[in-house]
């Protein structure tokens, strides 16, 4: 049967035409005035759409839109909401025009990611990645940053969750209607939609591109769901994260390789790549395909260009978390690409393996040989990421390795309830920038308590309300009576102590922890003078058996008669249920098994509405807690067992609450408000907020890694500057074997003081190399069992020749009293190298 389709627009009256542009763009869903007016709407309709105002726009019926259209209230608040708007995308004076230099100003940072979340309205996230993807673009268009965004547009959406009578969940994905979403297909300049190619093991498929506008910035999402590929093709962007390792490697060659393509045909010239996760790190071989055909480099000449211009951030701090594929399955679909790079297909595979016996070709390993500027996201996962990558960097104190720190944060402006938005802008921001950019801080001391008692009182009983109201849904779905109903609209009491604990549910995020011992468990709920009640949420992977079987476990305990009401588990976690449960609990729970937390942003979002974590110092806490906004679960220590971990944990928890927690929450003075808990929440506001946000980490993205990656793109416009560059690298490589370094005849004093320097010379044999090509460091610290767990290089000076060695000379300072151990070692220099570290030649003294 030949079925042909076509698309039906709204027609919206000429006074309504600013409601097709609003609603297309998702500045709406960081912007309360537009979210309350699109509310305004119809209610109903907003949360049956998932908050989709292109979908409402299409679904309402002509009578409501004929009366907004002769409603002066309506449109007068549509025309403040539109000024607002154009004044936003009109803006000139962004921090990024204001404070970058003027080689800078024609950047254009392309951002890859498998998943973006900005808004329930387009479900193409799973969890904390596309969180995080999703405000990078956000913040990135409040400071006027340069980016787009690429990733994969899915047919089927964001997974729902559906528990059924053994507490069990079931996954349904409903398939989503692009065309009644904020997209757009991207045309040629034809007018007939952008088709790019890629070559997937023989088969040409075709990728359609669709735009989503991010407000100043813009998010690209390639589609191969098109009627001219074979069905088999088609399903590639069916879901995210489905399918089998096959269908998960072409996704990955469609989202890289063909994200290149994409950005290409659509005139697009991008000075810096960033990795978000290896899922697309096959971007930086076409890349130096691109650059090997376009200005006619070498491998070695384009990667040096690539390198320089790309930065890779790592998400994953367990080695099962990161990408591998298997060599078969590489050359499946890579044996013929890499002879368009000149390499042979085991010269490809060197690439992408930690080591030369490694079984897998892993794609953090290609991008962390690829990019010169790499990151953890937080400054604990940075040391972890050290650890686990270190094979990389072999005899390099783990201190050196050049993984940098810049610790994720949220787009405030997305997690913030209405209600402190507006008490926030009333109280603290003077400023263009709104919240948080604008807000005096120290100012929040001056807020009536009172008053700040009362808005987190707002937000606690609408969330009581959401779950009163997804608890009726889900009982009436499964047949509940109707005193099991009238039960169901007592759960949860707003003046109670309320802790909330809301994420994917991983076995390393111990959601279970929490019931390890029942009976405390229950002391604690039971509590006449200070009950407490548990709210949560989350989802397993649909693979992950045991993440469903901790799901189970907490949603059967609050069905148990002791705990009834003060335990709740609500189904169908996402974005909108994840808003209401961090602006509107009392205390966030995060204990998941230190270190594998990478950073964790959900206690950010809380901290932004005056929510005090309670966790474990993983991830980005330990960075945030001091005890004035929050509490530590345990500390940095190592156990014996996994069994020691989790009883010392578990009756942290436990004890924290009944003496700390609770004790602070129920302390109330003759008006009722508990004077000691409002000024915890507001330090934990005013500390907390300012630096934990994304608008403060795309400006550390922008400081440490875009500026430098688009001045070495622009520097390597001169194909005989990378021809030199990579001429010297190749000399490093072919003559480091030869390289050798001796400390020369090394007696200090017996007495040395602090203060005190000394000479020190070393005798280096260079083979072919030249002086100018390395750089000779007397290295001192403190050395231990694996080499120098602290210390610091001092570049010696060139002195003379002696037969075939060079003599180096250099001073060694004694800057403190107490045992000092040197070396002497040699690495490459080049003034266009932008990290002499990245990749390895070091040579450190055998004597």
């Amino acid at each position: 049967m030949k079925i042909k389709s076509f698309n039906v627009l709204p027609n919206l009256p000429d006074s309504l035409k600013a409601l097709d542009e609003l609603s297309t763009n998702m500045w709406f869903t960081w912007n309360w005035d537009a979210i309350l007016m699109f509310v305004s709407i119809d209610e109903d309709l907003w949360h049956r759409s998932h908050r989709n105002p292109k979908w409402i726009l299409g679904t309402l019926q002509p009578e409501r839109l004929d009366a907004l259209s002769k409603t002066p209230e309506f449109l007068g608040r549509l025309a403040e909401i539109k000024k607002k708007y154009d004044d936003y995308m009109a803006r000139k004076d962004t921090w990024f025009a204001k404070n970058v230099n003027e080689q800078d100003k024609d950047m254009l940072v392309a951002y890859f990611s498998m998943e973006y979340g900005i808004g329930e309205g387009l479900p193409i996230y799973s969890g904390g990645l596309g969180m995080l993807s999703g405000d990078h673009l956000k913040s990135s268009s409040d400071l006027g940053m340069p980016l787009v965004g690429v990733g994969l547009l899915y047919r089927k959406g964001y997974v729902q969750q559906v528990l059924n009578r053994d507490n069990w969940q079931v996954e349904r994905y409903p398939e989503n209607d692009w065309y009644n979403m904020p997209v757009q297909i991207v045309k040629d300049p034809s007018g007939k939609p952008l088709r790019v190619e890629v070559d997937l093991a023989g088969e040409k498929v075709q990728i359609g591109v669709w735009k989503v506008p991010v407000g100043r910035t813009s998010l690209f999402l390639l589609d191969t769901n098109l009627a001219e590929n074979s069905p088999a093709a088609r399903t590639i962007t069916e879901q995210l994260y489905g399918g089998d390792r096959e269908n998960r490697i072409r996704q990955e060659i469609v989202l890289g390789i063909g994200g290149h393509r994409a950005l290409a045909a659509m005139g697009l010239e991008p000075t810096v790549y960033h990795v978000n996760e290896g899922h697309s790190a096959f971007l930086l071989f076409e890349r130096i395909r691109h650059m090997m055909k376009s200005r006619g480099l070498s491998f070695a000449e384009a990667r040096e260009v690539v390198w320089a211009s790309s930065a890779f951030t790592t998400h994953t701090p367990v080695m099962a978390g990161n990408e591998y594929f298997d060599f078969e399955l590489v050359r499946k679909y890579f044996e013929n690409y890499v002879k368009e790079i000149d390499l042979s297909f085991p010269e490809f595979l060197e690439i992408g393996k930690e080591e030369r016996d490694s079984m897998g070709f892993c794609m953090t390993v290609v991008a962390m040989r690829l990019c010169a500027f790499l990151n953890g996201v937080s400054l604990l996962h940075r040391d972890v990421s050290r650890d686990m990558w270190r094979k990389l960097w072999p005899e390099l104190p783990r201190y050196e390795i050049p993984i940098e720190g810049i610790t994720n944060g949220v787009h405030t402006c997305s997690w913030i309830s209405h209600e402190h938005h507006a008490l926030y802008s009333k109280a603290l921001a003077g400023g263009q920038n709104g919240v948080p950019d604008s807000c005096d801080w120290p100012r929040l001391n001056d807020i009536d308590e009172g008053e700040f008692w009362e808005t987190h009182l707002a937000r606690k009983h609408k969330l009581v309300a959401l779950v009163r109201e997804r608890l009726t849904r889900q009982h009436q779905r499964l047949g509940a009576d109707r005193s099991v109903l009238d039960e169901v609209g007592k759960v949860l009491n707003p003046e109670h102590l309320t802790i909330g604990f809301a994420r994917r549910f991983a076995t390393y995020k111990r959601a279970t922890l929490f019931m390890r011992d029942l009976e405390r468990l229950l002391e604690l709920v039971t509590d006449e003078k200070m009950p407490v009640q548990f709210v949560f949420a989350g989802k397993a992977h649909q693979a992950d058996t045991n993440g469903k079987e901790f799901i189970k476990q907490v949603a059967k305990l609050s069905l148990d008669p002791r705990f009834k009401n003060r335990i709740i588990f609500v189904e169908d976690y996402n974005m909108n249920v994840a808003r209401y449960m961090v602006q509107g609990v009392d205390v966030w729970l995060n204990n998941p098994i230190r270190p594998l937390e990478a950073s964790g942003t959900s206690g950010m979002k809380a901290a932004i509405n005056g929510v005090m974590n309670l966790s474990v110092l993983d991830g980005w806490w330990p960075e945030g807690y001091s005890p004035d906004v929050g509490w530590a679960i345990g500390g940095s220590e190592s156990y014996h067992s996994d069994e020691e971990r989790d009883y010392v944990e578990s009756e942290s928890i436990y004890n924290l609450i009944k003496k700390a927690v609770a004790p602070l929450y129920y302390d109330r003075d003759a008006q009722g408000l508990p004077r000691g808990w409002i000024k915890m929440m507001k330090a934990c506001v005013q500390k907390l907020v300012p630096h934990f946000n994304t608008n403060r980490m795309v400006r550390e993205y922008h400081e440490k890694f875009y500026s430098h990656a688009h001045r070495s793109f622009k520097k390597f416009a001169d194909n005989a500057r990378v021809a030199e560059l990579a001429a010297w690298r190749a000399r490093l490589e072919e003559n480091w074997p030869r390289v050798k370094v001796v400390l020369d005849h090394f007696k200090p004093e017996m007495e040395v003081h602090s203060g005190a320097k000394f000479p020190v010379s070393a005798l280096v044999w260079l083979g072919e190399l030249k002086p100018e090509d390395v750089d000779v460091q007397l290295y001192t610290g403190v050395a231990g069992d694996e080499g120098f767990r602290d210390g610091r290089p001092l570049s010696m000076a060139h002195d003379t020749r002696m037969g075939d060695a060079y003599v180096y000379r250099g001073e060694l300072p004694c800057y403190r009293s107490g045992r000092h151990d040197i070396a002497v070692r040699v690495v490459g220099k080049h003034p266009d190298a932008v990290n002499v570290l990245m990749p390895l030649h070091l040579k450190w003294s055998e004597e």
